[in-house]
């Protein structure tokens, strides 16, 4: 394949439309008759539903229907569960596993604030929503669970009483002997580390629009869901369709960051209010719904020891540790598992220990939002790195230097199954590398010199490092189609999702170097179950190498077609022939040049000749991966504490890392730089607080701070190729890369920038009133001692 567009910086294709107001997002879609769904929710964290009372709205003025569990009872499957361990998992690590249904509408029990009771429907959404006021629910209050630690302890309310206990997840697993490794450490430090709870917070919330044909039986919804086709199989399942009389399309979606590839009630709810009324349904979800029933992420306490030679050498590593997966285990192993994968990192451990509890409370559940355990387990490891090198004495910059893996190590094997399976292997990359890049991109010398002046000057400037490697492109595999119009143009469709990668860009440079076409010729869409028949969605910094491959394979078989076509016309063998520009020429001879309209045109069987081929131009394929490529990258923040008010100030930030071949560096920028805000926002701002009862204490955005531009330094990027050898385009994933280190590198910057006080931060986010209790303390006067 050439590379004429393949690493160009090409300015995004689609931000005209978007910077116009020209976007088509799910509530710009408009159908006649349409109606306004409403829902009502759960005000209680734990209760029994001791009766619905509907009479009153149902009798409101633009009023449909109402529906409750019992009304819609034919249709009320279970919600699809996720992540039970593959084989190659399953065989290694032994998990004690609970997964209990949920329905789209709660019958008998609520188990978190916000779950759904019922659906009104009504002419618009205004009189949905009153109506819903009058809806009458007798509620029998039970307590809940809602601290993760005491969840977990015998004797707590059960959120599942069926279960027996709260614990949704158990394992243990083991490499080396982390025993005997600790035993024999010079010095092993424990600590344990918190990190709190927050959300996926895209600019659009969730949204779906439903309509019915009842002349053919089929139904159509637009959903700005980043997994169409999984949407898809759990319609099939909740309507008893089949699937080619269900289409999903995901139009232009306002972010994504995973929030948005869990299967959640409204999915089937809004279909099925549309097929029983017969006229199509909107919902659109506000900002408080999004808060209370989207998923939540995060929330995470490990407690590590780790243990090393006096000279910064780690020999071995235990954590123990817990997760709050919420009401509901939808997503089985994948949390937890993804945690004790990605744990280790870039750090050289051939001797580990892991005990891990998930257990469900009474909060909103949770669900892989950007990074998926990565920066949890990250802000866990890093920082216990930081305290040892606190410990020992040493720069955290050169404890890395002796631990970090070295590329003459790779393939490095651990000695452990990844999440899918397969054993988890590094295949490519250069640690090392990365961290001398960041460090020098960063001037960490410099840094480091001028701190004690800054501190004179009352500047208390503190900078951290954290690392990681990342396990992305998973798999089972993606699908895309090529095809050729009449014109000779392109059109890709594949299964993953757009929600800002800039997809239309980036995979129109992958199809115009395979088929050898102008760039403007190819026209990219996602999302919409009519353009491929099977296809995966867009989560897990997959799209790139999933879908980018994909293209690549259907655009040669579409230009072999051509080459066929053409060697017919110009009586050449088509091996003989080259491909520039869209025009097809014998070798040597480029006036014999014809356009692909042209070779279209005579192919087609109107105007084919003897003996020409008539080829179809259209072909899909299937990129099958067999196990993850595996990205890395290492984050260093600088930062300002005010020592009296505990504000942190973010000074300068840099990245450098891998994500193997870069198609487009704009978009990669790009994609850093929008990762690394949202990891601010955990390190610095984002909580989504619950109190004893399982109240949300963040119900708005009043309540819940999220990072702003001028919380933002300027973001410096340094770009590394190191090409994974598991894709034919060399790529690795990018997505979630930038939101994984920004905890880890920011609260180890606090701790450095406050080092003369030994200040020891253990848990984000970093808000001023808990960094200026941490100097408080530190600084209080000892307690005088009494008695003898």
């Amino acid at each position: 394949m050439g590379a004429k567009y393949f690493g160009a910086a090409v300015l995004r294709r689609e931000d005209p439309r978007f910077l116009r107001g020209e976007g088509r997002f799910v509530d710009d879609v408009t159908l006649p008759g349409l109606l306004q769904a409403a829902f009502l929710r759960s005000p209680h964290a734990h209760a029994r539903i001791v009766a619905i009372r509907t009479e009153r709205a149902k009798k409101m003025p633009g009023v449909v229907a109402v529906f409750t569990h019992a009304d819609l009872a034919r249709w009320m499957k279970p919600l699809p569960l996720f992540g039970a361990p593959p084989p190659g998992l399953a065989a290694a690590v032994k998990f004690d596993i609970r997964q209990a249904p949920q329905y789209a509408l709660a019958t008998q029990r609520v188990r978190h604030v916000g779950e759904i009771v019922a659906m009104v429907v009504a002419d618009d959404r205004g009189r949905a929503e009153d109506a819903v006021e009058a809806i009458e629910v007798q509620w029998a209050p039970l307590p809940p669970a809602v601290d993760m630690l005491t969840a977990g302890e015998a004797g707590a309310p059960l959120v599942h009483p069926d279960w027996g206990t709260n614990v949704a997840v158990g394992f243990s697993h083991a490499i080396g002997d982390a025993g005997r490794a600790l035993a024999g450490a010079d010095v092993v430090l424990e600590e344990t580390f918190r990190i709190q709870r927050y959300v996926g917070m895209p600019l659009e919330g969730r949204g779906v629009v439903a309509a019915w044909d009842r002349r053919d039986g089929t139904l159509t919804t637009w959903n700005s869901t980043q997994v169409s086709h999984f949407v898809q199989q759990g319609l099939v399942t909740a309507l008893e369709l089949l699937p080619h009389r269900i289409r999903v399309i995901a139009p232009d979606l306002g972010g994504g960051f995973g929030t948005k590839a869990s299967g959640y009630p409204e999915d089937a709810l809004i279909p099925i209010a549309a097929r029983a009324l017969g006229r199509p349904v909107k919902w659109i979800e506000d900002r408080r719904e999004h808060m209370m029933g989207a998923a939540h992420a995060r929330h995470q306490t490990h407690t590590i020891r780790l243990g090393a030679r006096r000279d910064g050498t780690i020999v071995g590593l235990a954590d123990r540790i817990w997760l709050d997966l919420g009401a509901y285990n939808v997503w089985g192993v994948v949390l937890p598992y993804n945690t004790v994968a990605h744990l280790i990192g870039p750090y050289r451990i051939r001797d580990m220990k892991v005990d891990v509890r998930a257990v469900v409370t009474n909060k909103t559940p949770n669900a892989p939002y950007r990074g998926a355990g990565r920066p949890e387990t990250v802000f866990a490891m890093d920082r216990a790195v930081d305290c040892l090198a606190r410990r020992l004495g040493l720069d955290p910059a050169d404890v890395r230097r002796k631990n970090y893996i070295r590329p003459e190590e790779l393939p490095f094997d651990f000695g452990m199954p990844y999440r899918d399976g397969n054993p988890l292997v590094y295949d490519s990359g250069d640690f090392p590398a990365a961290l001398e890049s960041a460090l020098t991109a960063a001037e960490y010398d410099r840094v480091r010199k001028e701190q004690e002046s800054l501190r004179a000057r009352g500047v208390w400037r503190g900078i951290g490092i954290s690392g990681y490697v990342e396990g992305t492109a998973i798999g089972p595999f993606e699908g895309a189609r090529v095809t050729l119009d009449a014109a000779g143009r392109v059109r890709v469709a594949t299964g993953a999702v757009c929600s800002g990668q800039g997809h239309e860009t980036s995979f129109a440079q992958v199809a115009a170097d395979a088929l050898g076409v102008p760039l403007d010729w190819v026209t990219v869409t996602g999302g919409d179950t009519a353009g491929v028949p099977f296809g995966v969605g867009t989560f897990a910094s997959r799209s790139g190498v999933t879908a980018g491959n994909s293209i690549v394979d259907a655009a040669r078989r579409v230009r072999a077609k051509v080459l066929a076509a053409a060697g017919a016309l110009l009586e050449a063998a088509p091996q003989d022939l080259e491909i520039e520009d869209g025009r097809v020429f014998v070798r040597g001879a480029p006036a014999s040049a014809v356009d692909f309209a042209r070779v279209v045109q005579a192919a087609l069987p109107t105007f084919a000749r003897p003996g020409v081929v008539t080829p179809d131009f259209d072909a899909t394929a299937y990129h099958h991966v067999p196990t993850v490529t595996f990205a890395s990258a290492v984050h260093v923040a600088i930062v300002d504490v005010d020592r009296d008010t505990g504000a942190v100030k973010l000074v300068r930030y840099v990245v450098a890392h891998d994500c193997g071949k870069v198609i487009n560096p704009i978009i990669v920028d790009g994609q850093v730089h929008g990762g690394v805000a949202q990891g601010v926002g955990g390190a610095l701002f984002e909580d989504m607080a619950y109190d004893a009862e399982g109240q949300l204490l963040a119900g708005s955005l009043m309540d819940y701070a999220v990072p702003v531009a001028s919380d933002l330094p300027a973001i410096e990027t340094v770009h590394l190729e190191f090409p994974s050898p598991r894709n034919p385009l060399g790529m690795k994933g990018l997505g979630e890369g930038g939101a994984i280190s920004p905890p880890a590198a920011i609260a180890n910057a606090i701790d450095d920038a406050l080092s003369p006080l030994a200040v020891r931060l253990t848990e984000t986010p970093a808000l001023p009133w808990r960094v200026r209790g941490l100097i408080t303390a530190a600084t209080a006067p000892a307690a005088p001692r009494t008695g003898s």
